[in-house]
């Protein structure tokens, strides 16, 4: 009905996530001019007119958890300097850079993934499927290849992230929202994650439950 380059080429047009994309052509028949009025109609496509804006202004913010377990430092931009200062765009910030503490993304786009790193995410997972005790037909476990790598984009990818203060909405979601808000062009540009001891041995820390924990 649609191919993942169809998916890609509506993300470009709207400024929707990746997952939103998706769903928005399969609501629509693979129809991407469907797709497109689809998202509009959500809400999703808010940022696409203000896609080619320049955003130069902005902050850097940062998030400490409570303890210093972990700490995030980011940049958010936006094309005016007014609107950098307002509440609403700081508050913005804080929560991404919460988010970001919380869940761990290693991207902020599927386009800065390596084609290497999503090839062995797929291999692992056909091994997976084709060392079981009886081995699913090729077409089958493709799908299944497929349903994996949705998951993992939404596992390391920043804008497919489930919001942590909203896990109904994702990331993209919430910026595109605050753009159709605020008014202007608004993009992650970069972020730091640090957690302590990392790549030290230790337990399994739930980062998710405490950081919401703390903001409760």
């Amino acid at each position: 009905m649609f191919t993942a380059k169809d998916v890609m080429a509506l993300r470009e047009r709207t400024g929707a996530g990746m997952m939103d994309c998706k769903k928005a052509l399969t609501e629509c028949n693979g129809d991407a001019d469907k797709a497109v009025d689809f998202l509009r109609e959500k809400g999703l496509a808010a940022a696409a007119k203000k896609a080619g804006r320049i955003a130069a202004e902005g902050i850097v913010d940062s998030y400490i958890h409570m303890g210093g377990k972990i700490g995030v430092l980011l940049e958010v931009n936006c094309e005016t300097d007014f609107v950098a200062k307002t509440d609403d765009f700081k508050n913005l910030v804080h929560d991404i850079a919460l988010h970001i503490a919380a869940a761990k993304p290693s991207y902020i786009t599927v386009d800065e993934i390596p084609a290497d790193e999503i090839e062995k995410e797929k291999e692992i997972t056909r091994a997976q499927q084709k060392n079981e005790e009886k081995p699913k037909p090729d077409a089958i476990i493709e799908k299944i290849v497929e349903g994996r790598i949705a998951k993992y984009y939404k596992e390391v990818c920043l804008m497919e992230q489930a919001f942590v203060k909203d896990p109904d909405m994702t990331i993209s979601q919430l910026l595109n929202q605050a753009v159709a808000k605020i008014g202007e062009k608004i993009s992650i540009r970069r972020f730091v994650r640090y957690e302590m001891g990392e790549g030290l041995q230790k337990r399994e820390d739930n980062f998710v439950d405490e950081v919401m924990g703390q903001i409760k």
